[in-house]
This record gives C-alpha cells, structure tokens and sequence, in this order.
C-alpha cells in the first residue's frame, strides 16, 4: 500500500541530508565545482592605478578648459614601459606617454586619449579635449576590493568566478567532493546493451540514461549491478551499494506487484528510515524515499520516462545538495515560456509532468504535447522539457502560456 507525500514535502527533506566531504583543487579542475569555502580578496585588484587607453597619463585639472581653439600644453615628462612603474611624477602642465594597461605615475589621475592631442616636439603635446579625474583609468582596488568576498560557500564555480581566483594569484579552491551515485538496475528481463535481447528481455537503459543525468548534476555514477527480481540478489546489492556510495538509486520494483522488492529490500537494511513511499506525481508515483545514516536510497520507475522525469524533478535536488549547493537554485529549475497548442487533460490529486517538444512559429515559442507511454525512450529524445500541470488542476487549455522546464 502506497502512503503517498506531496513532491514539496519530499523535497523539503533535502535538509535532513548533509553535504559531503570536500577537497582542495586546481583552479583548472574546479569549473562546475561548488565551493565549500569563501573566495576573499587578500589583496586589491588592480594594484596600481592602471591605464584603459593609449595616451597620456596627465593631471586632470592641467586640461580644464583645453579645446581644439584653445589647446592646453602639456611637456612629456617619460614614456612608461609596459610592465614597469614610472619612474617620475606628474605636475601640473606635465604628461608621460602611457600605453593601455600601464601604471600612472605619482601626481596623475587620468588619461588623455591619444587621438585628442597632437605633437608639437618631443618634448611638448597639445591637448585638445579636457579629461576629468579617473577617467581612462582604472582606480586602485575598483575591479576587486580588499576584504570582498568574491563567491561565497555553495556556489556553483563559474569561468569568471576561477578567473578572478587566478587575479587574486589564487592557485587551489575548496570545493566540495562529488557525490558518488550508486545505480542499481532491477528485472529479469533486463540485460546488458551489449547483448541481444531475447524474446521478453530489453536492454538496461536506464543505467546509461540515469548515469548521464547524474554527471548533469554534479555526481560521479557508479553502476553496482544488474539483478533479477530476487529479494536476496537485490539485498545484496544495496549492501554492496552503501559501503561505497553517497547515495543509491534502485531503477525498478518500487511498485507494489508481487515482484516488487524494492521497498521490502530497503525496510530490511539496518537503521533505514522510510520517507516516502509515493509521490503525488504522474508519472513516478511509486517512487521511494529512504534515508540511511547520510545516504539518500530511491526506488525509481522501471520505465525510462518515469526514472528519468523523476531524477529530474526529486532526485536532482538531492544529487546538488549533497554536492554542496546550498542556496535555493538547487531547487530551481531552467524555464521558457511557450504557448500551448492543443489542450491537455488531467486527473487531479497528482501533480502531472508533460514531454513537450518546442518549436518557435513566428516570434512565438510553442509547446507541442508529445504522445507516448512511459515506457517509451523516444518520448524522452524528442522533448525539449516538461510541461507542469498542478495538482488540483483538470488541464491545460490551448493558447495559454506555460512555463516549461528545460530538459
């Protein structure tokens, strides 16, 4: 007997789940990472006052007023080589030769653009245009402050966010380690993809389509075995499954048929805790929760549409968990708005998830409803996402605007 939960309430128990270990790496393995601690500058960014333009580095007060009519004349003082500091100060009426990305000198505080002054020896210029304080110049500090925290802990690491790590002369990142995600595929008709299938038997898809979805996520998937619907083969499994894994998915037998171990396997491991046991969702009812110590145990759907929009609706958040994502995108999911085609029924009490493929028509992105059974992989491969249709909703109408989740 199904004691079913609502998705909001199972999702809530992510909370009850605490993060794995983590790890110090290189900044150029840490893209897609989550840190587990702060990036703080120990230092300004830039550290001098830097050039944006090539021209002359000049007091801004010196060019108050200067016009093409009125030209103000400034004497070159230097000219600054890339990557050494100036060597004199800058007084009023005075100027060094500065090239982008250069340090100003002592006294200057802007940068006249070269195209608006015009040499009159080589030791004098006219300056044509006036220039205000810091302009063309980037100031002490003002990419990155002192102090600043850059990426805070459970952020997801970005190439920007390792390209100021590596400004800050950062060389490694605590990050947090990637869960290790045990799959366990259940049935005797099931074989490996490297065997034809004989009259009655399929092929193991949901390990590979599973694992991928895993790898999304931030997981690291480790494919534990294949067993037939055999209480003690499958409780061997899992016991093997826990010694080694972060969490463990079970693909088949959630159901309650005369076949279905999956819940009476996970009930018989020592110190699991059953959260849930149905989810009101369609597909993916059956679908089950455990807690054992700090390890998720699910029992998916045998069917490959059903475990895949169950990974992605409740079991993707607990993969990002684990992973360290601690703020509220790990919840979120990617949408896009689109129009809906043709209507769409449903039975209420459940909360529906509809494959759509997307197609835009003149401006308009819409949602096209794909037909199929669960059990179909090809539902899967021609979605673009799933369309969300509430619990206590009969259906969609056509023309509304829906939001679809990308898959």
């Amino acid at each position: 007997m199904l004691n079913v939960i609502s998705s909001e309430t199972l999702l809530s128990h992510t909370q009850n789940f605490s993060c794995i270990g983590h790890e110090d790496l290189p900044l150029n393995q840490c893209t897609n990472r989550i840190l587990a601690k702060d990036i703080v500058a120990t230092e300004n960014i830039p550290t001098f006052k830097r050039s944006t333009m090539d021209g002359y580095a000049v007091q801004a007060v010196s060019t108050y007023g200067a016009s093409e009519s009125n030209p103000a004349l400034l004497f070159i003082k230097e000219t600054i080589d890339m990557g050494t500091p100036p060597r004199l100060p800058v007084e009023i009426q005075e100027a060094s030769k500065i090239a982008t990305g250069g340090m100003l000198p002592d006294g200057s505080d802007s940068v006249v653009m070269i195209e608006y002054t015009d040499p009159v020896d080589p030791q004098t210029i006219e300056v044509y245009k006036s220039v205000a304080p810091l302009q063309n110049v980037i100031d002490v500090g003002e990419d990155i402050s002192i102090d600043s925290i850059q990426r805070k802990k459970g952020d997801v690491l970005r190439p920007q966010d390792l390209g100021a790590a590596a400004a800050l002369g950062i060389q490694k990142l605590c990050v947090y380690e990637k869960p290790i995600v045990g799959i366990i595929s259940t049935g005797d008709e099931i074989v490996p993809i490297s065997q034809a299938p004989d009259i009655g038997q399929i092929r193991d898809i949901n390990q590979y389509s599973l694992s991928s979805q895993i790898i999304q996520n931030g997981g690291c998937p480790v494919f534990i075995d294949n067993v037939p619907d055999d209480f003690d083969a499958l409780f061997a499994a899992c016991k093997k499954g826990i010694q080694s894994c972060h969490m463990l998915l079970i693909s088949g037998g959630s159901s309650v048929g005369m076949r279905d171990y999956t819940i009476d396997v996970i009930q018989k491991l020592e110190g699991a805790e059953i959260i849930a046991h149905g989810v009101s969702i369609q597909p993916g009812k059956p679908t089950i929760l455990a807690r054992l110590n700090n390890i998720p145990v699910w029992g998916l759907p045998g069917h490959v549409a059903s475990a895949m929009i169950v990974f992605h609706v409740l079991v993707r958040p607990f993969v990002r968990h684990l992973s360290g994502e601690l703020s509220p995108p790990f919840y979120s999911n990617q949408t896009v708005s689109a129009r809906l085609i043709r209507n769409v029924s449903s039975g209420q009490g459940r909360e529906e998830y509809v494959r759509v493929r997307l197609e835009q028509s003149e401006g308009t992105i819409n949602a096209i409803p794909i037909q199929g059974k669960s059990g179909l992989i090809r539902t899967m491969v021609q979605a673009d996402g799933l369309l969300t249709i509430p619990e206590n909703s009969e259906g969609l109408e056509q023309g509304v605007l829906v939001d679809v989740i990308l898959l």
